[in-house]
């Protein structure tokens, strides 16, 4: 969700993290894990577009998910 939300497709993401393309659909369809050294590069990467991930149990502007920063 907060690859679309930011507007970029899969290869797009893949580029700005440094994640193979194949390893971003495979996570988001469900298909494997990836590892947490991984996952970190792609949350930072849609961080500096604007996405905030809210932790667990966290319920902030409307409840748990993702948001984008308010412009």
């Amino acid at each position: 969700m907060a690859r679309v939300a930011v507007g970029w497709s899969a290869a797009e993401l893949a580029h700005a993290s440094g994640v193979g393309e194949a390893t971003i659909r495979r996570f988001e369809t469900g298909r494997g894990e990836i590892f947490p050294h991984t996952r970190e590069r792609v949350q930072r990467a849609l961080e500096k577009k604007g996405v905030i991930f809210l932790a667990s149990g966290e319920n902030k502007d409307g409840g748990p998910g993702v948001r984008l920063k308010k412009k």
